[in-house]
């Protein structure tokens, strides 16, 4: 049985959702985008509620929660506070942590910063630094078949073209499933001029303008003390190279590569995926 509903924090209502049940630590899911919200995580959400309390929420500013209109929000500061304040609301003392993508990133940054009762982490398709991602989006651009490479390294968005290049690049290192499943598309839909998104990236993984552009925490991962999960897919955006960036830097980290996935392997792979992080929650419980 699922409990959910809003929070009301200082900027608006954050929308949460809690489900599954018994002893076991529940874990605390943070979305990517930024801005993207978390339909994308219902396949991963409903395979861990089996076995344990999951809390999923919608960062303030996209999805189900209110979305204000004042830019100046947007920022890390922002983001790693409202963390604390929905683990407050939520009796979140004692928990697990799984950030994807950016929700991996906000995951880092709030870890770094100090925090207290978190049991584990599980960082998702992510990166400790802004520019490695950057370089690594150039290296895959590139290795695309022409004209779709070429085109999208010219970062000319108003090219005709450029809308087949972005999906090409979106089926090989977003999500590899034909047709994307109802929660993919759900949160595509959500993220389309999301200004979350476009004030903390830009229009897209190939224009990095926004005020993460040069966000790095590659220097304080050594803080991240606590157990580490690293996962990735195979053909990932976010893939080995940035895993290994992480994986060198927190003392207690694990790395799991899926083999069919892109960045999406907790959908692409979504059985195997969660059996491999309720196996790695189990042992730190």
């Amino acid at each position: 049985m699922a409990d959910e509903g809003f929070i009301d924090l200082e900027h608006g209502r954050v929308w949460y959702r809690r489900s599954g049940g018994g002893d076991r630590r529940p874990i605390l899911l943070l979305h990517g985008g930024p801005g993207a919200a978390a339909y994308y995580l219902e396949p991963l959400e409903e395979r861990l509620a089996e076995h344990r309390p999951v809390v999923v929420y919608d960062q303030l500013g996209c999805g189900r929660s209110d979305q204000p209109d004042d830019t100046s929000l947007w920022t890390l500061d922002h983001f790693t506070g409202e963390v604390d304040r929905m683990r407050e609301a939520l009796g979140l003392d004692d928990c697990h942590l799984l950030g994807q993508s950016w929700g991996g990133w906000l995951s880092i940054d709030y870890l770094c910063r100090g925090t207290e009762g978190i049991r584990s982490v599980v960082l998702a398709s992510t990166s400790a630094s802004m520019p490695l991602f950057g370089e690594e989006c150039r290296k895959l651009m590139a290795a695309l078949p022409a004209p779709h490479g070429e085109v999208l390294l010219a970062g000319d968005r108003d090219d005709p073209r450029y809308p087949d290049a972005e999906m090409a690049f979106y089926t090989r290192h977003l999500c590899r499933l034909d047709p994307w499943p109802e929660c993919m598309v759900k949160t595509a839909e959500s993220l389309d001029g999301n200004p979350v998104y476009n004030t903390m990236n830009g229009p897209n993984e190939f224009t990095l303008i926004g005020n993460l552009k040069d966000w790095t925490r590659e220097a304080d991962l050594h803080r991240i003390a606590i157990p580490t999960l690293l996962t990735y897919g195979r053909h990932d955006e976010l893939g080995e190279p940035c895993a290994n960036g992480i994986k060198a830097g927190v003392p207690h980290a694990e790395m799991r590569c899926f083999e069919e996935s892109s960045h999406v392997a907790h959908v692409e792979e979504a059985d195997a995926y969660a059996a491999v992080v309720e196996e790695f929650l189990r042992r730190h419980d």
